[in-house]
């Protein structure tokens, strides 16, 4: 448990008023105990109540909640790995050929690059369930493990699919229309999805119990998306996430490919169908939501259900420009990812609020009409923390709430030069990079402060990443390079119809 100290701040932004806007406390500070925020005030009051602890920030810092990163998966990105930004359907196919990357590592290596952007809690969805229920019990082990290490808060689920392992039709359909010397290859990746769906049920109520009683890590649920789970999965996810109270991510509507399946399969459209099926509502997050309907988008808002909008992936990937100001206007949650990668291929989360801030600009006169720089800071705060197992304990630096704090340099931000007429949130959200981050607080503890992490060795694990990536390719890994390439062709013709 983390000792009891002070933070100290010009600007302290605690939370949104009523009316969404982030008001600072100037020449403010918190005093945490056991990394949950007990009192708010002046710095002069708080130092006075508490002449002996410990002391962080300064009278030049900017403080802000750390940021929820509400959409993750790996750690090097696909371009590392080999994979370049095509359309989503196609990328899928293209991606048999990554390379196994150990799971501790890979973690890690982008932990680091979320903690340095002022990322403290974040949303790892462990993507695609090839291989046995232990292999895959043993990788959320070192997952968490690396969290843990490293001193990040984690929300850990599995995206579990049963189904449309390929394309999004049938397994065997697709495989019997391929030409005999690709078949075996197709039906081999398809035989590496060992572990139930009834077991990764059973994993996460285990990984659930297990980690119960630690403060940084939460266990959810993930049914990877409409075409790749059955109704019988979709409704087992239902009563298991009513059962246990738990978050539900579902990937839905990312693509124009994905919002036609739905009318194919169901003659409705894909989030009415899941709705029908018990997926929907305050425990319900909606992970890209980008072709939703008007209908859908009613329903979303009228229910509670929150949706994860990851704007470096849909623009990497060709998926389409989500309705941003349609959320907005009807009041949904909204929480920001990074997915795989933002848009500079890294997991920057300033990058992505920016991105966010500017990519939803349509042409008018009405601020209204557009993200504001408080909306898009709740986004990556609040509305980010309501779609984990966390819920309002983080996101915010209220009373009762966890300290987890970013600590901004404010000379660094306004050097050479601001106007003193430009807010200071909205200059952090216009001009701050990773290098002006001098700390950053998770649970109460300093976890990274003046560019060094004060847990790990980080230059050590990256040598050591580095070194793991260098062995030569295994009998796997070289079969899944060259189904990967020599599906895409059939990928292509499968989505022209």
């Amino acid at each position: 448990m983390s000792q009891a100290s002070i933070v100290r701040a010009s600007h302290l932004y605690s939370a949104p008023g009523l009316d969404g806007r982030w008001r600072p406390l100037e020449s403010g500070a918190i005093y945490q105990r056991g990394g949950i925020v007990e009192e708010i005030g002046t710095y002069d009051a708080i130092r006075e109540a508490h002449p002996d602890a410990p002391l962080f920030g300064s009278e030049r810092s900017v403080v802000l909640p750390g940021f929820v990163n509400g959409h993750h998966h790996v750690g090097l990105t696909p371009t590392q790995l080999g994979s370049p930004d095509l359309p989503l359907e196609l990328w899928l196919i293209h991606r048999l050929r990554a390379r196994y990357v150990d799971p501790y590592l890979d973690t890690v290596y982008s932990a680091f690059e979320m903690l340095a952007s002022g990322v403290t809690a974040v949303q790892h969805i462990r993507a695609g369930t090839i291989g046995s229920i232990q292999q895959s019990e043993a990788s959320a082990r070192e997952i968490i493990r690396a969290y843990q290490d490293i001193g990040m808060r984690v929300s850990l689920s599995f995206s579990v699919r049963d189904q449309n392992r390929l394309v999004y039709g049938d397994d065997a359909a697709f495989v019997a229309s391929l030409p005999e010397e690709l078949r075996s290859k197709a039906n081999w990746h398809l035989s590496r999805f060992e572990g139930s769906v009834d077991e990764y049920i059973a994993l996460f109520q285990r990984l659930r119990v297990d980690y119960a009683d630690d403060s940084l890590v939460g266990i959810q649920l993930a049914p990877a998306n409409l075409h790749w789970c059955s109704d019988k999965t979709l409704r087992k996810f239902a009563d298991v996430s009513e059962r246990h109270d738990a978050p539900i991510h579902i990937h839905l509507l990312e693509t124009q490919y994905q919002k036609a399946y739905g009318f194919k399969r169901a003659g409705r459209s894909a989030f009415e169908h899941i709705a029908s099926l018990g997926i929907v509502g305050p425990r319900v997050t909606i992970g890209h939501g980008v072709w939703a309907t008007e209908s859908d988008l009613d329903m979303v808002a009228d229910t509670g259900t929150h949706i994860c909008h990851n704007c470096s992936s849909n623009f990497r990937l060709r998926s389409g420009v989500a309705p941003v100001n349609q959320f907005r206007s009807r009041g949904i949650n909204v929480a920001l990812g990074m997915d795989e990668a933002g848009i500079n291929d890294n997991r920057d989360m300033l990058q992505e609020m920016r991105l966010v801030l500017n990519a939803h600009r349509q042409p008018g006169m009405d601020l209204a009409d557009v993200p504001s720089t408080n909306e898009v800071l709740t986004m990556a705060t609040l509305g980010g923390a309501r779609t984990t197992p966390f819920g309002e304990k983080i996101g915010s630096l209220r009373v009762g709430c966890r300290a987890d704090l970013v600590m901004f340099d404010l000379d660094k931000i306004s050097y050479p030069y601001l106007d003193g007429n430009t807010s200071v949130l909205d200059a952090v959200m216009h001009r701050a990079t990773p290098q002006d981050i001098h700390g950053v607080m998770v649970d109460g503890e300093i976890v990274y402060r003046d560019g060094q992490f004060t847990r790990v060795d980080h230059r050590a694990l990256l040598e050591n990443l580095s070194e793991h990536m260098r062995r030569p390719l295994t009998e796997a890994e070289q079969s899944g390079k060259w189904l990967g390439n020599a599906l895409l062709p059939y990928a292509r013709e499968f989505y022209r119809s």
